[in-house]
């Protein structure tokens, strides 16, 4: 997600902000998507969903920054929002075939990677945030994109022809960016661990 201004202490705290109420609609859109897909397969509404949790990936943030009503709950609920939408649209598309397993192992995977350094991170003292990097917020908003495309491909035979290359290289692309920015944090992390044992020695 993008890298946010510090809150503002009289706005730091609070709930019920509109960015926040984006958010959270956002999340409402995660179960419905899944119904769509899964339940009784109406392939064109959840295309629809997950079209508009995707594009609205920037709305909540950008509208927090315009408004000076950017919150510690906000910056919570940008990143799991989209972390939510990605993992429920990888298991959806798997069990409906759209993308194959070994796609959603590879981003998977980079995640559970994230989540160990992050514990180990934890251990040795380090509960903050490590601030976001353009490279991993892109891949995120890549993939969001290269999703509805995929579906597109797969529910709407005419637009197979061009949607199917279009989907798959903005996958193949997001991919790439979510594995690089995985590497610049485990660089951030090697050297705040690094720091740490300088600092004690």
């Amino acid at each position: 997600m993008s890298q946010q201004p510090a809150p503002s202490i009289a706005a730091s705290n609070r709930i019920w902000t509109i960015p926040n109420v984006i958010s959270f609609i956002r999340l409402l859109g995660v179960p419905l998507f899944l119904y769509l897909l899964l339940g009784p397969h109406h392939d064109v509404a959840a295309l629809i969903v997950l079209a508009v949790g995707g594009t609205t990936d920037w709305v909540d943030g950008f509208v927090a920054r315009r408004m000076n009503s950017v919150s510690r709950l906000g910056e919570l609920l940008d990143p799991f929002a989209d972390r939510l939408y990605i993992l429920a649209t990888l298991i959806g598309f798997t069990i409906r075939g759209v993308v194959p397993w070994w796609l959603t192992g590879a981003l998977l995977l980079r995640e559970v990677v994230m989540g160990i350094a992050l514990l180990v991170l934890r251990r040795h003292g380090h509960s903050g945030a490590l601030p976001v990097h353009y490279v991993g917020k892109t891949g995120t908003f890549v993939l969001l994109g290269a999703f509805p495309i995929l579906l597109l491909a797969h529910a709407v035979d005419a637009t197979s022809e061009w949607a199917w290359p279009v989907g798959w290289g903005l996958a193949w692309w997001a991919l790439g960016l979510y594995w690089a920015a995985c590497v610049l944090y485990l660089m951030q992390i090697r050297q705040i661990l690094r720091a740490d044992r300088v600092a004690v020695g």
